[in-house]
C-alpha cells in the first residue's frame, strides 16, 4: 500500500527549493492520492501537473495501481497549516471556535501556537446614544478552533 510519508518523500524537497508547502497529503485504503500543496502567492496548474508528473515517475502502476489528484486548497476550505495562516494576514475570515458562535473578523497576527483576530462590532457606549464602533482582539491557540476559513469579497 502507498503511504503517505511516501508521498511527502516525494514532493517534500522540490516543494521546498521552489517556495512551496505541503497543506495536506491524503492516501485512502483504496489508493486514491490526494496532494494539496500552495504558496504564499499562490499557484498554477503548471505546477500542480509538475507535482503530479512527479509523484507518477517515483511510483510504479504496474507494482500497485492508484488514482492522483494535485490541487490548490479551493475557496471556502478551512485554513490547515501555519503557512496559510500566515499568507492571509490581514484578510477577512470567519472564525468557529470549539466552545463559542462563529464570528467574523480580519486576521491579523499569527503566531507558531496560534492567531489574533480582529472583530468590529457597534456596541453602546455609556453616556452616548449611538453606537460606536469598537475593535475586540480574540487570541486563539489552533486546537482551539474547529476551523477558520476565508471571506470571499467581490
Amino acid at each position: 500500500m502507498i503511504t503517505k510519508q511516501q508521498i511527502v518523500e516525494i514532493i517534500a524537497e522540490k516543494i521546498a527549493a521552489d517556495g512551496c508547502f505541503i497543506v495536506e497529503v491524503k492516501v485512502s485504503a483504496n489508493n486514491k492520492i490526494t496532494v494539496t500543496i500552495d504558496s504564499m502567492d499562490g499557484l498554477s496548474i503548471d505546477y500542480c501537473i509538475q507535482i503530479s508528473r512527479l509523484i507518477e515517475s517515483s511510483l510504479d502502476r504496474e507494482q500497485e495501481d492508484f488514482e492522483l489528484e494535485v490541487s490548490t486548497p479551493g475557496l471556502g476550505q478551512p485554513l490547515k497549516v501555519l503557512n496559510q495562516y500566515k499568507k492571509n494576514i490581514g484578510k477577512n475570515v470567519e472564525v468557529t471556535p470549539l466552545n463559542a458562535a462563529p464570528f467574523k473578523g480580519k486576521l491579523s497576527h499569527v503566531y507558531e501556537e496560534g492567531f489574533t483576530v480582529e472583530e468590529e462590532k457597534k456596541v453602546k457606549i455609556e453616556g452616548k446614544k449611538k453606537k460606536e464602533i469598537k475593535v475586540f482582539n480574540h487570541n486563539y491557540t489552533f486546537d482551539q478552533v474547529k476551523s477558520v476559513k476565508l471571506i470571499i469579497t467581490f
